[in-house]
């Protein structure tokens, strides 16, 4: 598989742009927007209630800017089952794992979706459908 790499000839103080096929190369990937969700563990507590374990990598984490929650939800989106707030960045700590516990989820929902939230862009990134342990 070839890939394209752009360069940069500075010629008498002046750029010009071209580019170039690199065989074995990987393209350079745009900044991500969002944190992703890593792995996530879950226990249930009772029969509609679970404790998650959710680990987020946000490689961009600063003050300015960072992982500020994540939430447990329907597959769909659509129904917010539990979100955890998180008050700073883990720039220290990359990734990191954070618990979300006593999340209620309706009888017969056999999976939720866990997805993380920046802190300038809101939710996106990579999530994790979880099957629900006893359903």
């Amino acid at each position: 598989m070839m890939l394209r790499r752009t360069w940069l000839l500075r010629v008498g103080g002046m750029g010009l742009l071209g580019s170039g096929a690199v065989p074995g190369r990987r393209a350079q990937a745009a900044e991500p927007k969002f944190p992703d969700v890593v792995n996530v563990r879950i226990r249930a507590r009772g029969a509609d209630t679970f404790d998650l374990d959710v680990t987020v990598s946000s490689p961009y984490d600063s003050a300015q800017r960072y992982a500020d929650a994540f939430r447990a939800t329907s597959e769909d989106g659509a129904q917010v089952y539990g979100v955890r707030a998180l008050l700073h960045d883990h720039a220290g700590e990359q990734p990191f794992t954070r618990d979300l516990y006593g999340v209620q989820v309706p009888a017969g929902v056999r999976r939720i979706r866990v997805q993380a939230r920046d802190k300038t862009h809101g939710w996106g990134g990579n999530t994790r459908l979880v099957e629900l342990p006893g359903r």
